[in-house]
């Protein structure tokens, strides 16, 4: 079975692969190298070891003559460089170029022209705004009528409260003062009787 080991120096990956045998030390090493490796995003693509996929039978005649293809992918700011080939395995010397700050994202090739819109266009995008504005202020005018309707409401309820704890206070004082009135007018009935007896 082969695998990949990779090293990391001063920018450069080192990729090689090595050919392993299976018995029962190495199953558990290479469960936790491959978990190890997947860690490293720059593995996944040129080791199939790690994340097999389904092949087809050329590349496997490829494989088996010791050929291996590194036109997987097309990367911009990597160059892969091959160091060595041996029985044991492949070297290839992965150069990943420094990132470059121009000021502004790549554009792709791929990415079709911007047109410019139409006067129609424009005018229909100035005619929704406008409109959105419009359902939008008519939205806030209801929602600050429903506010001083509300408000009119509790308005209205405390002033009712009040009439009335001013009505029954109104009425507390007249039944005081008529319990007064027929309390002095027992009092001097009382006086009178007992005067007249």
């Amino acid at each position: 079975m082969k695998c990949c080991r990779v090293c990391v120096l001063r920018n450069r990956l080192y990729l090689t692969t090595v050919s392993l045998t299976e018995d029962s030390s190495s199953r558990m090493t290479l469960a936790a190298y491959r978990e190890k490796m997947r860690e490293l995003p720059l593995v996944s693509l040129f080791c199939s070891c790690i994340l097999p996929q389904p092949r087809d039978a050329t590349a496997d005649k490829k494989e088996a003559a010791g050929v291996v293809d590194l036109n997987l992918c097309n990367i911009r700011d990597m160059e892969v460089i091959e160091l060595s080939k041996r029985t044991s395995g492949q070297a290839f010397e992965v150069i990943l170029k420094p990132p470059t700050f121009d000021g502004g994202p790549e554009l792709r090739a791929t990415t079709p022209p911007r047109q410019k819109p139409s006067l129609e266009e424009i005018q229909k995008k100035l005619d929704a705004a406008q409109e959105r504005r419009k359902c939008q202020e008519a939205e806030l005018l209801k929602h600050l009528a429903e506010r001083r309707e509300h408000e009119r409401e509790v308005a209205q309820k405390a002033l009712t409260k009040e009439r009335q704890e001013h009505r029954a206070d109104a009425v507390k004082e007249q039944q005081q003062m008529h319990l007064n009135a027929s309390q002095e007018r027992q009092q001097e009935e009382d006086k009178h009787s007992v005067e007249v007896s």
